[in-house]
């Protein structure tokens, strides 16, 4: 069995500058790593907010829809820490969900109380500031040719 209890300078290591740039290639958009846990935390509690606030039975077209939108913020929230070099494009998809889920209270909803279209405002608010984030980091954190 083989020794691998020591440590050396990898700086000697013949492939040290393609380790380099294939770990580099790897971390792609990490920049954005810290954004990913809020934005699935916003999904989380879009999707449960109508059983938090209580509006499931004042406005059931809105429960359903902020269930929808909520479970697919988190998808890509998922999809940001999965794959995040392909997914940071679609930053601006969960910009346009966050215009949609302030306006969403009376387009989709019948007559909302002030608590339903607050509880809608600061969600899309969230969303698009944390989709202008994305998008921002992914922009800078592309290689250049």
């Amino acid at each position: 069995m083989a020794n691998v209890s020591h440590r050396g300078d990898i700086s000697a290591h013949p492939d040290v500058s393609e380790m380099r740039e294939r770990y580099a290639r790897m971390l792609g958009g990490r920049d954005v790593a810290l954004v990913d846990g809020p934005v699935f935390l916003l999904g989380l509690y879009c999707a449960a907010s109508p059983w938090i606030v209580h509006y499931t039975t004042s406005q059931p077209a809105l429960v359903t829809h902020n269930l929808i939108v909520g479970i697919a913020i988190g998808l890509l929230a998922l999809g940001f820490t999965r794959a995040p070099e392909r997914m940071y494009g679609l930053s601006w998809a969960m910009c346009a969900m966050g215009i949609w889920l302030i306006v969403a209270p009376w387009i989709v909803g019948s007559g909302p109380d002030r608590g339903v279209i607050i509880n809608n405002v600061i969600i899309g608010a969230l969303a698009l500031v944390l989709g202008l984030v994305c998008a921002g980091t992914a922009a800078r954190s592309t290689p250049r040719p």
